[in-house]
């Protein structure tokens, strides 16, 4: 599946600190790993069974930030994102609006790469769909079963629940959930907790067999289909190795996302982790209520750019907050980025800037960003030199033209 284009990303000369994420299975700020060639990141992408609101927005941006990070400073980033279009929620919104689920994701899936290349993200090297990944599903199933790490339950495949901790003692690692947590979690997103004859209440679908009305593919263990999250496991290892050094997504897919694609990966291949790094994104809502499709209060980002709101600022709109925070979007959030984004502008028209203070500032931005993308404090470091630039001082062309791409190379803000 092809991705979007890639925008115009300038290079940023300067040492960069070492980039520092908070990890969630380890609870802890810890250094990216940066041995080998590339660093490789795998971020969950949309189910297309509707258009890229906030939500979505914020957790490619962050990891578009990591990408742009790393690339300046001169770190190559293998970045593998998968899309799952053929799931539940794509049946049955295509069956309440009486069109095919094809379709229906093929014109979601558009719409979400049109948004992600006006918002100027650099696409996953691989953009892989699920119907793509059937081979490899089908093969990490049968490794599952061969290794005794699953079970077949009327046609339909389970992981062997890691919970009793005899098969992999590390399960639950990843989320750091309670046993009451996770049978929460496990209920509110898609899990199957009532279902008779299964080992344990947590146990998550790994090949659903074939169902009247939904597609199927033939397997060695019947036809049906990929559960989710092994769908995810097989896509990014196959491409990463592991493991890797980071997995990423919104804080919703902590588990039992998250925690089901690790183990399906560790126990198919017989490693510790999957991934060094465990990196979530906190919820965005709307007006003080969570944003979600149920509500039908989303904000959809290319309602904001048919409105005529700059993807810049839409950006800055949403760097305002740290990216592990649940946050809130309003329309005073976007007027205040607009504005920001007018102040800087404004601040380099007027010039007034050396090149040392400018190579300063940048400085502190990567210092910022470094530590674990602490955008907020990255762009008020921004504010300051923009309220301190006075029209008329005496300035240097260069040092605007350092400060414009800088601001480009690490944010994606077009100045």
């Amino acid at each position: 599946m092809h991705s979007w284009p890639e925008p115009e990303v300038p290079q940023l000369p300067g040492e960069a600190p070492q980039l520092r994420l908070y990890d969630t299975a380890d609870d802890a700020l810890k250094p990216v790993d940066l041995a080998g060639d590339e660093v490789g990141m795998y971020v969950c992408g949309i189910t297309p069974y509707d258009s890229t609101h906030l939500g979505h927005a914020a957790t490619y941006l962050t990891f578009d930030l990591i990408h742009r990070y790393l690339r300046s400073a001169g770190v190559g980033v293998h970045y593998v994102q998968n899309i799952t279009d053929v799931d539940d929620p794509l049946f049955e919104r295509a069956e309440r609006d009486g069109v095919d689920w094809q379709d229906l994701g093929s014109s979601q899936i558009d719409l979400f790469r049109s948004d992600m290349e006006d918002l100027a993200v650099i696409p996953p090297r691989e953009y892989v769909g699920a119907m793509e990944s059937i081979d490899e599903v089908i093969e990490m199933v049968g490794t599952l079963l061969d290794v005794g790490a699953a079970y077949q339950l009327e046609g339909d495949e389970y992981p062997d629940i890691y919970a009793d901790h005899t098969f992999l003692p590390q399960f639950g690692y990843e989320s750091r959930y309670t046993e009451q947590e996770m049978a929460k979690f496990f209920a509110e997103r898609g899990g199957d907790p009532e279902r008779p004859g299964k080992r344990h209440t947590l146990d998550a679908l790994l090949w659903r067999a074939h169902r009247d009305g939904e597609p199927k593919w033939e397997s060695p263990f019947g036809p049906g289909r990929p559960g989710w999250h092994i769908e995810c496991s097989a896509i990014a290892v196959n491409r990463l190795g592991a493991p890797f050094a980071i997995q990423g997504g919104g804080s919703d897919l902590r588990f039992p996302h998250h925690e089901f694609s690790t183990t399906h990966a560790e126990a198919a291949h017989g490693v510790e982790r999957m991934a060094q790094h465990y990196v979530h994104t906190g919820m965005i809502g709307l007006d003080g209520t969570k944003m979600s499709k149920s509500l039908g209060n989303l904000v959809f980002v290319s309602k904001l750019t048919a409105a005529g709101h700059e993807p810049s600022a839409i950006r800055l709109g949403v760097y305002a907050g740290h990216y592990r925070q649940d946050r809130d979007w309003a329309d005073e959030v976007l007027a205040a980025a607009e504005q920001r984004l007018a102040n800087w502008r404004d601040a380099l028209a007027a010039g007034g800037t050396t090149v040392e203070q400018a190579r300063e500032l940048i400085a502190t931005v990567r210092d910022h960003l470094a530590c674990d993308l602490d955008t907020p404090s990255a762009l008020e470091a921004i504010d300051h030199w923009a309220a301190a630039t006075e029209p008329g001082a005496a300035g240097e062309e260069a040092a605007a033209s350092e400060i414009k791409t800088a601001i480009d190379a690490l944010l994606g803000v077009r100045l």
